[in-house]
């Protein structure tokens, strides 16, 4: 940005790519916590998607609803907010999950219902799937890949690297479960729903988890800039944003 900035930067401590700089974290989780309209038809999307690909034991359909599941920014942003204590943008990452996840359940389960008398598939569609299986056996391992997506996607976002892949990896536990609960409800299998309704919570109070234990680690472990240099570089990035 400048020869200022430039300095202040050399004479930081530690590597730029593994500092962490609050401001930058909370603008860009932000950015993407709120309930808009593209966020919730991204989500429906993605649970539609799933719902296919349940019904229709394809694995490329779930893998489909992974790439276009948004449930990543909201979750990164409740992280930030518990990690920084910032309540209004933790409200907003919390309405924008408690409203896009119920939503996006009830459309992909009326879809299903108006699907079952046209024969677009068989009422015991949930015992013969063997690609879907792991959706609604919640155990050790669904939880262990949740903190595991939650660290990632908290490293993309700390790291500033692309979080493409990283929202396909946190969607592996979320979306398909939710697309599971709505069909399974159609399909009048409520152990199965209750079962994958269970994961699908259990997997984002893991990714949130993780999420924040990758922050507070970062807040221990990182060295501190110096006031002074600190200041000069929020005054240049003000100054450069216009």
């Amino acid at each position: 940005m400048s020869r200022r900035a430039e300095k202040a930067e050399s004479s930081a401590p530690g590597d730029g790519a593994d500092a962490l700089i609050w401001d930058e974290v909370s603008h860009q989780t932000g950015e993407d916590s709120r309930l808009t309209w593209s966020y919730l038809a991204f989500l429906v999307l993605a649970t539609q998607l799933a719902a296919i690909g349940i019904v229709t034991d394809s694995t490329i359909a779930i893998v489909g609803a992974m790439a276009v599941g948004p449930e990543f920014g909201p979750l990164a942003a409740l992280a930030v907010a518990l990690a920084r204590r910032q309540w209004a943008q933790g409200r907003r990452a919390a309405v924008a999950l408690a409203v896009g996840f119920p939503v996006a359940m009830l459309l992909a389960a009326l879809t299903a219902w108006l699907s079952v008398p046209l024969g677009l598939f068989p009422t015991d569609a949930l015992d013969t799937g063997s690609a879907v299986e792991f959706i609604y056996h919640p155990g050790p391992y669904s939880l262990i890949v949740a903190v595991l997506a939650g660290a990632a996607g908290m490293l993309s976002v700390i790291s500033r690297r692309s979080a493409a892949l990283i929202g396909v990896f946190i969607s592996v536990t979320t979306v398909p479960a939710a697309g599971f609960v709505a069909v399974a409800l159609v399909l009048g299998e409520y152990q199965k729903a209750a079962a994958s309704g269970f994961q699908l919570l259990l997997n984002l109070v893991g990714i949130v988890v993780a999420a924040v234990a990758v922050l507070l680690f970062y807040r221990v472990v990182s060295k501190r800039l110096p006031e002074a240099t600190a200041r000069q570089l929020r005054w240049q990035l003000r100054r450069t944003r216009g």
